[in-house]
């Protein structure tokens, strides 16, 4: 049977559960991943379902392909200056090795750890694969992480 494979990656949703940034000892915003200055490609859970639709309403033409998603390319920098210009407060990004996430005993932070590695290994191919133009193409509704952390800034866990 013709199959079309959508294929996603990190959803903003996490930084609602405990992905994003926290407050540190000195009071200061920190976003601490393991991606090191790699890319990583980000999208809203609900754009995946609109993409899809996108992609049935073309009759056929991804027939037998892959259409990678995402919303947001970006760095662990840019992530945090994504936060600040949404917050209205300096977020400092400081990477993390994905050893240090997976000792740092927060809940699923073994599992959480492997997806970063994934994700920091094959950055490269993640964002290489992602058309921005096509996905916006398919689901002209499709948020951008500056869009979504403005609607959303009041539910990301600071603490």
């Amino acid at each position: 049977m013709p199959t079309t494979f959508l294929q996603t990656t990190f959803y903003y949703e996490a930084f609602l559960q405990g992905q994003g940034p926290h407050r540190g000892d000195n009071g200061e915003l920190v976003l601490s991943i393991p991606m090191a200055d790699n890319k990583l490609a980000l999208i809203a859970g609900e754009d995946i379902g609109k993409t899809a639709l996108g992609v049935f309403r073309r009759s056929g033409q991804f027939i037998g392909k892959t259409v990678s998603i995402a919303g947001t390319l970006a760095t662990g920098e840019e992530l945090a200056a994504k936060f600040t210009a949404a917050l209205g407060e300096k977020v400092v990004y400081r990477p993390i090795t994905t050893d240090q996430m997976r000792a740092s005993g927060q809940l699923g932070g073994v599992e959480v750890a492997k997806m970063f590695q994934f994700y920091s290994d094959a950055s490269e191919y993640f964002t290489a694969v992602r058309n921005l133009d096509l996905v916006r193409e398919l689901n002209p509704e499709l948020q951008t992480l500056d869009s979504w952390l403005i609607q959303h800034k009041a539910e990301i866990p600071l603490d």
